[in-house]
């Protein structure tokens, strides 16, 4: 478990560098990030380099014990680069051309890019991929954000006709899988394909998916590109890319596989609860403290798509720039979601930023100190988890503890259900993220997997919705002996995004005996009522018109009669979305079933373990008692956890 903190040598004068350094080391930081945004300091003009400021900077972070994260500098390339390849720019879906001026302003297809992005690279790598202190390698910086994937670009068309004809290998192939005798939408050559974008209607649902699995796949190249050459010149270093939270532009579990060892990622649990689908109710009530499961579940995603290795690159330490509002966390928040990411596995927890810069676009948004050097209340609570760390002398290498419940989670899904939502309040992420958190509500740890992983062990594995149904989850079911509950819109598409012929939920029918005859998207006026388990509650936003055969079993019906919940033995599917309460039931009786031991946890409070520790991680706004077992072992906190606050125990 260590600190980090991310640090911009080249916004502050260079005799601050020597005490910034100590100041760190002081409060207990280990790890420092830097580099990532300094393109135009490290080549002021095409071909001439200077590197004494950065060597001048990585020696003195080395000096004071200090291990260093380079981030390579390719989200935001200089002007002279622009201006000399104007190509280079992005496109945004209505054929407008993003400029130059802040960052993230290149196309991730363009060739002449990644051809400047291997030369900075590789540059960078081979002068300081030996340093003894450079202990690991950040490419890029949050890839796709700020709308600028896809990119509709020239260089991405090309490549696209490519991609396409290396997957079809005819045209007439791609013409059938994607229906294209509808709406005379046949092509001739593959040449003939355009980007899916300024249609006077809807595009093609299989030529934007497939547009959405191409750029995923051209992200993940990027990435790879500038693996290799880290690989090349500083082996036995971490690589790494800092993703972000409730972002699925390109399928994340793909990108691992092109070169990763740890899966980072950045937490900012005030605004995302800001800007994320929630009830107002709710953003109100969780405005200074995130909701309770919002850091969690990314801490989760990552965990799994680092196969087991993440960290949080970016902790929010204060108020931040980018939401609609940006209220200051509740005092003993910074603290509480640090200690809430080493729960769950996070071997790093690195602060934005070490000091508050007073200019440009992000002068709004906190760091550890104020601009005038004062610790910040984010700042002291971090020196406050440092005192906590050094007294506890935890082990580095706790062992990682499977949870008992697996969440299968799908970019592609996310993707699929954008391009046709059918309702206009369906959002994927949300969907998933409400069974998530019922089933945090009964204090269970959950791992979020691939919907491709093995999920043989689990107890239970919950799938909220799965569109396009892998056959190896079908396999898994069938030949397991753990439970599964699968949500609604499974198996409702093909890969080639059509309807199957057996009709929805597909292949799932082999094992679980129900046809989907007919779908409806419920505007918030319906709410078609649903009594199950002692539990009154409705369907919302969907639902599957379910037609069980023969050994299905209807466990709840709606008012009108149609099936909402039907099971066969181990398998069971809701066959809606529902209102939290009957959500709650629903996951609650899946968890029974499974033989799981759960409790129902007070508002706000939620638990999760870490080898053999145990946490209490308190959102809440009054002390709540601690459930840990008689005799057991504080080393965070006691027998009652307070407001913002967090206790840990020894689970023996």
């Amino acid at each position: 478990m260590h600190l980090g903190v991310c640090y911009y040598p080249e916004h502050w004068p260079r005799q601050k560098w020597e005490s910034d350094a100590r100041r760190m080391a002081e409060l207990g930081i280990t790890r420092v990030r830097i580099a990532e945004f300094a393109w135009s300091r490290m080549e002021p003009s095409p071909g001439r380099y200077d590197w004494a400021w950065l060597d001048e900077a990585v020696d003195t972070l080395a000096r004071h014990g200090l291990k260093i994260i380079i981030g390579t500098p390719t989200a935001s390339p200089p002007k002279w680069l622009v201006d000399q390849h104007p190509e280079i720019l992005p496109v945004a879906h209505d054929g407008r051309v993003w400029q130059f001026g802040s960052r993230r302003h290149y196309d991730v297809s363009s060739p002449i890019y990644r051809e400047h992005c291997a030369r900075i690279v590789g540059d960078m790598v081979r002068r300081y991929g030996a340093h003894p202190a450079v202990i690991a390698w950040q490419t890029d910086n949050e890839l796709g954000c700020h709308n600028t994937l896809p990119s509709y670009s020239k260089a991405a068309l090309q490549r696209f006709k490519h991609w396409l004809e290396a997957r079809y290998e005819s045209v007439d192939a791609l013409n059938e899988a994607w229906g294209n005798v509808f709406w005379s939408m046949e092509y001739r050559r593959f040449d003939d394909i355009e980007l899916p974008m300024q249609t006077p209607t809807d595009a093609n649902p299989a030529h934007v998916l497939d547009f959405r699995r191409f750029q995923s796949d051209e992200v993940a190249s990027f990435h790879a590109l500038q693996a290799e050459l880290i690989r090349e010149h500083a082996p036995g270093r971490d690589l790494l890319h800092n993703f972000m939270g409730f972002f699925t532009q390109f399928d994340h579990y793909a990108f691992a596989q092109s070169g990763l060892d740890v899966a980072a990622w950045d937490s900012y649990p005030v605004p995302r609860t800001e800007v994320l689908p929630l009830a107002e109710a709710d953003k109100h009530r969780w405005a200074r403290t995130g909701h309770p499961d919002v850091s969690a579940f990314s801490h989760d995603l990552y965990r799994g798509v680092g196969n087991g290795r993440m960290w949080v690159m970016e902790q929010q330490a204060g108020p931040v720039n980018w939401a609609p509002w940006n209220p200051a966390p509740l005092p003993g928040m910074v603290r509480l979601w640090t200690w809430e990411a080493f729960a769950h596995g996070a071997e790093l927890v690195s602060y934005f930023r070490w000091r508050q810069y007073p200019r440009a676009q992000e002068q709004m948004h906190s760091g550890l100190n104020a601009p005038d050097d004062a610790l910040s209340p984010g700042g002291r609570e971090v020196a406050r988890v440092g005192e906590e760390l050094r007294a506890l002398a935890l082990p580095s290498d706790a062992p990682r503890t499977r949870a008992p419940v697996a969440l299968l989670f799908d970019y592609e899904a996310d993707w699929i259900t954008q391009i046709q939502p059918h309702g206009a309040d369906f959002d994927y992420q949300q969907h998933v993220f409400e069974w998530y958190g019922a089933l945090r509500r009964l204090g269970l740890d959950v791992d979020i997997l691939s919907a491709r992983a093995d999920v043989s062990g689990y107890a239970l594995v919950v799938a909220p919705t799965l569109p396009v149904l892998p056959a190896s989850v079908v396999e898994q079911a069938a030949r397991g002996n753990g439970h599964w509950l699968f949500g609604p819109r499974t198996g409702s598409k093909t890969e080639a995004y059509s309807i199957p012929p057996e009709l929805p939920p597909g292949q799932l029918q082999t094992i679980l005996p129900v046809r989907i005859g007919q779908a409806e998207s419920l505007r918030p006026s319906l709410r078609p009522a649903v009594s199950f388990d002692g539990v009154e509650g409705w369907a919302t936003r969907w639902r599957d018109h379910a037609e069980p055969g023969p050994g299905a079993e209807v466990l709840a019906r709606f008012e009108d009669g149609v099936p909402a919940l039907v099971r066969r033995g181990r398998v069971s599917m809701a066959a809606a979305c529902f209102d939290r309460a009957m959500l709650q039931a629903v996951v609650a009786r899946s968890v029974r079933d499974a033989g799981l031991a759960a409790h129902a946890l007070p508002e706000g409070l939620r638990l999760r373990t870490r080898g053999a520790l145990r946490f209490a991680i308190n959102y809440g706004d009054a002390a709540q008692p601690v459930p840990a077992p008689p005799g057991a072992t504080f080393v965070l906190g006691g027998p009652t956890i307070g407001a913002a606050d967090v206790a840990a125990w020894i689970e023996r």
